[in-house]
């Protein structure tokens, strides 16, 4: 058992590993640290705070690829709330700003991730000037 593990381990890890390294742009968010850091053709451009699921909430884990992207989205399930530089990566999941700011550095979300709108802005920039298909978000 414990060596089929370490070969899954191993195999993600290489998984991981080449699908972040052909991409240009990646936003990688440690929930553990409730950080953001945004890679540039393998070096760091940005090390940002974010906000991940709270308590009753997830914020899914991988490896992904932008599904789609709004500079304006309003939620259609929590209360037509504001998440200006939406990056859908998986479903109703987001990189997204937020004007709770104070918030950033501990989780406070329904599962998207939160960060200020000005990053936001900046992350968004990048992936669209590169292209979704050059960028990835990875969660661990």
């Amino acid at each position: 058992m414990q060596k089929v593990l370490s070969f899954l381990i191993l195999a993600f890890g290489l998984l991981l590993g080449a699908q972040t390294a052909e991409a240009k742009v990646v936003a990688k968010i440690n929930i553990a640290q409730q950080k953001m850091t945004v890679m540039v053709d393998g070096k760091v451009k940005h090390v940002w705070r974010v906000s991940t699921a709270r308590k009753g909430f997830v914020t899914p884990r991988g490896v992904y690829a932008p599904k789609r992207m709004h500079v304006k989205y309003y939620s259609k399930k929590y209360y037509n709330s504001p998440m200006p530089y939406s990056i859908f990566f998986k479903g109703g999941y987001a990189v997204h700003g937020t004007t709770a700011v104070g918030k950033l550095g501990a989780p406070a979300s329904h599962g998207c991730i939160r960060l200020a709108t000005g990053n936001a802005a900046k992350l968004y920039s990048l992936v669209k000037n590169y292209g979704p298909s050059q960028a990835r978000i990875v969660i661990t």
